[in-house]
């Protein structure tokens, strides 16, 4: 079994999924603004299905070596979504998705953990380029692909069904994002 890195940025803390998180994302995963963009159902989930939705994605760290990590804010320890590496069997590639509860977009939290979790997957997992898998119409993720440099390079159509714009972000790009370059001023380095 792989153990979940903590990682930390100027406002959040990744880490791994613990029992207490079972609520609150078993709580946001019933939202259909939350779940119908990162779900193969599309749509608001039920416990059931929220609960192997969880257990999927956590288990990457064990079958994989990496996975999400849950987004927490330091300042209060709350869990306030998920992002990170995800590369499934049938997936169209090595992937960084990130998936914020609704109630705290528009605060840059997607920006700065996507951007800790992609210099990470460079960092130990030797990865230059990775995709972001988004379902078209979704702005937000998209502006979000955008700010790290990401463009999109091809249309997905999964097994399931969909319609999802596949992304891609290289480093070259990433290191000259206004996101990296903000992560980069936060630990007084230099780019």
């Amino acid at each position: 079994m792989t153990d979940v890195p903590v990682i930390e940025t100027a406002r959040l803390r990744l880490r791994g999924f613990q029992p207490s998180d079972r609520e609150p994302f078993i709580a946001a995963m019933a939202q259909d603004e939350f779940a119908r963009t990162i779900t193969r159902e599309g749509r608001a989930l039920t416990e059931v299905e929220a609960w192997r939705n969880l257990a999927m994605v956590n288990g990457s760290w064990s079958l994989e070596g990496f996975g999400n990590w849950v987004v927490t804010l330091k300042e209060t320890g709350a869990p306030i979504g998920r992002l990170g590496p995800f590369n499934p069997p049938g997936w169209p590639g090595f992937e960084v998705g990130w998936a914020i509860f609704p109630q705290f977009h528009q605060r840059g939290y997607g920006a700065e953990g996507a951007t800790a979790a992609l210099i990470w997957c460079h960092e130990v997992l030797g990865r230059d380029s990775v995709i972001h898998c988004i379902l078209k119409g979704n702005a937000g993720s998209e502006g979000l692909a955008r700010s790290l440099g990401s463009e999109h390079v091809r249309d997905w159509e999964p097994p399931w069904g969909g319609d999802v714009g596949v992304w891609e972000t290289r480093w070259d790009r990433f290191i000259a994002s206004a996101p990296y370059q903000r992560h980069v001023a936060a630990r007084g380095e230099t780019a």
